[in-house]
C-alpha cells in the first residue's frame, strides 16, 4: 500500500517505520526534507521509505496520515485539497488548543470525497513502538468510513495493535473520550505514558 505520512516526528516516524517494515511504501512529508535530523531518522528505517515535502507525501498516498501538530492540519488540507479528495485520510493529530481536537469537520468540508478516519490519537507514540503489555496486545479505538474500514484495520494491525472499530465519523466523540481517559491516567493520575486499553469479553 502507498502511504503518505505528513510528519516524521515521534508519532509519524514510529507509525511510518512500522508500516515500511510491514512492506508498505511510505513517503514522509516534512517542512524541510533536507534537514539533517529528518534525513537521519528516515535513513535509519527499514523498508521502502522516502522523504519529501508534505505535498509530495500527500500525492503519493493512497492513504494519507496527518501526524503533525494539530493546529497545522487545516492549512495543510487547504493547500492540498485536490490531492486529498478521494483518498483515505487518517487524522492522528491532536489540536490541544483548538475549538476541536480533531480536523474531521474541516476535512469533510474541504475534501468531501475523501474517506475519513480518526485513529492513532488516543495513545502515546511509545505504545506504537511497543504495543505489547506483558504479552497482551493493546487495543486501538478508531472511527471512520465503513467501506474502507478494512484498510485502516490492516494498518492498525501492522503497527501491532488490535483494532477496535467504534463506527462512522459520527462516533468521533467516543474516540475523543478514549484520548481524554489516556490523558487523565497518564498525566493527572501520573501513571506515565506507557499505558493502553484492552476490551475484554466472553
Amino acid at each position: 500500500m502507498k502511504i503518505g505520512v505528513v510528519g516524521a516526528g515521534n508519532i509519524g516516524g514510529t507509525l511510518g517505520a512500522k508500516w515500511a517494515a510491514a512492506g508498505h511504501e511510505v513517503v514522509f512529508g516534512v517542512r524541510d526534507p533536507q534537514k539533517s535530523s529528518a534525513v537521519d531518522r528516515v535513513a535509519a528505517m527499514a523498508g521502502e521509505v522516502r522523504l519529501g515535502t508534505s505535498a509530495e507525501a500527500i500525492a503519493h498516498g493512497e492513504v494519507v496520515v496527518f501526524a503533525v501538530h494539530g493546529a497545522a492540519v487545516e492549512a495543510l488540507v487547504d493547500a492540498n485539497a485536490a490531492a486529498l479528495d478521494g483518498s483515505v485520510v487518517i487524522d492522528a493529530s491532536n489540536n490541544m488548543r483548538g475549538a476541536s481536537r480533531h480536523a474531521l469537520d474541516h476535512l469533510r468540508e474541504r475534501v468531501p470525497a475523501a474517506r475519513l478516519f480518526r485513529a492513532f490519537n488516543t495513545l502515546g507514540w511509545e505504545n506504537f513502538a511497543e504495543p505489547m503489555f506483558d504479552g497482551v496486545k493493546a487495543d486501538l479505538f478508531f472511527c471512520g468510513d465503513e467501506e474502507e474500514r478494512a484498510t485502516v484495520e490492516r494498518l492498525i494491525a501492522d503497527v501491532g495493535l488490535e483494532p477496535i472499530y467504534l463506527g462512522g465519523t459520527s462516533e468521533v466523540d467516543l474516540v475523543e473520550g478514549m484520548t481524554n481517559m489516556g490523558f487523565a491516567l497518564s498525566m493527572r493520575r501520573q501513571m506515565g505514558r506507557r499505558i493502553a486499553f484492552k476490551v475484554l469479553g466472553i
